[in-house]
């Protein structure tokens, strides 16, 4: 438990500035609800998942909720990460008390993974009160979108210990991030794609945290979940030994 305090430190830290920490998490992807959920929406009307349609809106919700989970624990493992790392040399500070490295880097990413969890409960409690759905399974979507949080803040982690300056991130952000965002179902049915692109949204972990949410958001069980917890569970538990690998090269260097 030596990683507690390092996220408490965190917590303290971020009280002071909760309120437009919390603003500018949930605006961008409120906005893109908005505007693509009615705005698109009018015109697309609703979407046929196979075994039915569903209206575009709700389609729209319950993915962008799980791209919401991505971006926040992706922005905090990295930009906030990074400034305590390698600008404000917090973690040298921290180091100076009887705390490994390993708690670090464990601590920063349960912070990233809650600073998620924080924000889609923020965009969930709006989706609710707009009426998108009213399915009592929304719960059980928390505890995926919390495991979604610790799977992109651990993969995050990976780039924040090869990071020599801010600019670097724009890699990850333009080569995984976008292409994450555009290819693993949350904008348009995967069975639109070209065979090959469907091949490959089967390997990117946000199209397994989709489709574990989305049919929560309808009212329905998920199938394969086991599968799509695996796949998830994976990627959290080898893009946080990397991590840890990196981060403890970068230290003794």
């Amino acid at each position: 438990m030596r990683w507690w305090p390092v996220w408490q430190r965190n917590l303290l830290v971020w009280k002071k500035l909760a309120i437009p920490s919390l603003v500018g998490n949930i605006a961008e992807p409120l906005m893109w609800l908005v505007a693509f959920g009615y705005g698109l929406g009018a015109l697309v009307g609703q979407v046929d998942m196979g075994t039915e349609k569903v209206p575009y809106i709700l389609f729209l919700a319950s993915g962008s909720i799980c791209m919401s989970a991505m971006n926040a624990a992706s922005f905090e493992a990295l930009y906030s990460a990074f400034s305590r790392m390698h600008v404000q040399k917090t973690w040298d500070g921290i180091l100076n008390a009887p705390v490994r490295l390993d708690d670090v880097v464990l601590a920063e990413m349960l912070w990233a993974a809650y600073k998620s969890v924080f924000t889609v409960t923020a965009i969930l409690g709006v989706m609710l009160a707009l009426g998108i759905s009213h399915s009592p399974k929304l719960l059980l979507a928390l505890p995926v979108l919390a495991l979604a949080g610790v799977t992109f803040a651990s993969l995050a982690l990976v780039f924040n210990a090869l990071a020599k300056g801010y600019d670097f991130f724009t890699y990850y952000f333009t080569l995984f991030l976008t292409p994450t965002m555009f290819l693993s179902g949350v904008f348009f049915p995967l069975n639109t794609l070209p065979p090959a692109v469907q091949a490959l949204s089967q390997a990117l972990p946000l199209t397994h945290a989709v489709a574990l949410v989305r049919p929560l958001f309808m009212d329905h069980w998920p199938t394969d979940v086991l599968l799509h917890l695996g796949v998830l569970v994976a990627y959290a538990a080898v893009g946080f030994w990397v991590a840890l690998a990196l981060t403890r090269k970068r230290f003794a260097g």
